[in-house]
C-alpha cells in the first residue's frame, strides 16, 4: 500500500538538474511549504504541491503520515566515513590536547597504526557488532547512507575483513554502507622502509582480490607526504580502473602536494580534505566532473584551519560535506553537527550545506539518479526534523532533533 505524507511546515524535495549541484544550483532545495510526497514499493511516486500529489490515483487509498508541521527531506548521504573500528584513540586525544602533533603521534605508535593493530586482533563478529550499533547512530542522525571505508587492516585478510563487515551490516540495514578500499591508508610497520613493495602487494594482489569478491565500489589513498605520493596514486588508480573501481583521493589534507590536479586527471569522483588548495586549483576544479568533499568535523576536532568552502563555491565546484566519522580526528555522526559547522565556519549557507550533504553527497558516492532528492523514481529515503524552517538545522547544534527516518519507504527510527 502506498504511503502519503502531508502536514509539514517545509519539504526540501532538492529537485534540479541531473548532476552535482553547483554555481546558480548550489543552494537549491527545491523548497515546498504546502506539499506532500507519495510514495509505494520504497520508491518516491511523487513530491510537489499537496494540490498535485492528491490527484495522483494511488492517493486515495494511501496510508496517511503527518509530519506535524515539522521539515521533511532527504536523509543525509555521508560520503566519507571511517566506521569500523575496536576503540577509539584516546591516548591521542590527550597528546594532542598537549600539543602533539599529527606526525610526532605516529611516530609514538598512535594514530592509524594503533587503529590497525586493534582491528587485526579483532573478530569479524565483534567488529560487526560495533558497526552495527554505529549504524543506528547514523540512522538516529537522520543519515540514510554512508560511504565507508576499509584502511584500518592494511594486509589481505584483514582489508578484506572489514569490507565484509560493511557488506553484513549494510545487507541487514537500516544504514546503507557503500564501500571503499583504502589499502594505502599507512604503510604497516612489516613494510616500514618498503613503502613501493607494499604500493606493489595493493595494486597486485589486494586490489584484484576484493574487486573479485565485489567487496567495494571505490579505491582510495591517503596521498601525503610521509604515506602515499603521487607516483602510488597513478599506480593505485590504474589498477584500482582494471578492476572497475572508481577512484577517490584524500588529497590536499596536511599539505599540498599536486594530488588535486593529479586526481582531476585520472577521473576522481572525489577529491576529500582539501584543506591546503591554492587559487590555482579552482579552476581546473570548478569544470571537472569531480565533487570537493570536505570534511570540517575533522578541522574542528584537530583544531585545524578549515578547507576554503567559500572559495571552492564561488568558483563554481561541486562541493559535498561530509563528517570524515573515525576513531582518531572525528568522533562525530552526526551530519547536522557538520551542516552547522559548514555555515558558522566556513560561511556556507544553510541551503547550499543542505545540498552539500544530501544530493550531492549522493553524487559522490554515484548514487545521484536514484538517492539524495524526493523525486519520482527516487529511493524514499527521508528524514524529519523537529524544526519548522530548514535554517534551524544549521542554528541549533548538539543534539540531532531527528523525529523520524525512513529507509526506503520504511519508518527505520523514531524519536521516543
Amino acid at each position: 500500500m502506498a504511503t502519503l505524507i502531508l502536514n509539514a511546515s517545509e519539504i526540501l524535495t532538492l529537485a534540479g538538474p541531473d548532476g552535482p549541484r553547483a554555481g546558480k544550483d548550489r543552494g537549491g532545495l527545491g523548497l515546498l511549504r504546502d506539499g506532500a510526497v507519495l510514495i509505494e514499493k520504497g520508491r518516491i511516486v511523487a513530491a510537489g504541491p499537496k494540490a498535485v500529489v492528491l490527484t495522483d490515483p494511488l492517493a486515495k487509498g494511501a496510508n496517511m503520515l503527518s509530519a506535524e508541521g515539522r521539515v521533511l527531506m532527504p536523509g543525509f548521504v555521508d560520503a566519507h566515513t571511517h566506521p569500523v573500528f575496536v576503540a577509539p584513540r584516546l591516548e591521542d586525544f590527550e597528546s594532542r590536547l598537549a600539543g602533539k602533533s599529527y606526525a610526532e603521534i605516529a611516530e609514538r605508535g598512535g594514530g592509524i597504526l594503533s587503529t590497525v593493530n586493534g582491528v587485526r586482533g579483532a573478530k569479524e563478529a565483534d567488529l560487526a557488532a560495533g558497526l552495527r550499533m554505529r549504524a543506528l547512530d547514523f540512522v538516529s542522525s537522520g543519515t540514510t547512507t554512508i560511504e565507508a571505508k576499509s584502511g584500518y587492516g592494511l594486509d589481505l585478510d584483514n582489508e578484506l575483513k572489514l569490507l565484509r563487515v560493511m557488506r553484513t551490516v549494510s545487507s541487514r540495514g537500516p544504514l546503507e554502507i557503500v564501500p571503499t578500499f583504502l589499502g594505502a591508508h599507512a604503510v604497516p610497520p612489516e613494510y616500514k622502509g618498503r613503502k613501493d613493495e607494499f604500493v606493489e602487494r595493493i595494486c597486485e594482489t589486494m586490489i584484484p582480490r576484493v574487486a573479485s569478491e565485489k567487496l567495494a565500489v571505490f579505491v582510495d589513498l591517503f596521498c601525503e607526504k610521509g604515506y602515499f605520493d603521487l607516483a602510488d596514486l597513478q599506480r593505485i588508480a590504474i589498477a584500482g580502473a582494471k578492476a572497475g573501481l572508481k577512484l577517490k583521493v584524500h588529497a590536499e589534507q596536511l599539505s599540498r602536494m599536486g594530488s588535486l590536479d593529479a586526481a582531476l586527471k585520472l577521473g576522481a569522483v572525489t577529491a576529500d580534505h582539501l584543506d591546503c588548495v591554492t587559487e590555482d586549483d579552482l579552476p581546473a576544479l570548478a569544470i571537472s566532473k569531480t565533487v570537493a568533499c570536505l570534511v570540517p568535523g575533522s578541522n574542528y576536532f584537530l583544531g585545524k584551519p578549515y578547507p576554503p568552502a567559500r572559495r571552492l563555491l564561488d568558483s563554481g565546484a561541486a562541493v559535498a560535506l561530509a563528517t570524515d566519522f573515525n576513531p582518531g580526528t572525528c568522533p562525530c555522526f552526526d551530519m547536522r553537527m557538520i551542516v552547522s559547522i559548514a555555515c558558522t565556519q566556513m560561511k556556507m549557507s544553510p541551503a547550499e550545506a543542505l545540498v552539500s550533504a544530501t544530493i550531492n553527497g549522493a553524487h559522490a558516492l554515484g548514487l545521484g539518479a536514484t538517492h539524495g532528492s524526493l523525486e519520482a523514481g527516487k529511493v524514499a529515503d527521508i528524514a524529519c526534523f523537529d524544526a519548522s524552517d530548514h535554517r534551524e538545522l544549521a542554528y541549533w547544534f548538539g543534539a540531532p532533533r531527528t523525529r523520524w527516518v525512513m529507509k526506503r519507504g520504511e519508518i527505520v527510527w523514531k524519536a521516543p
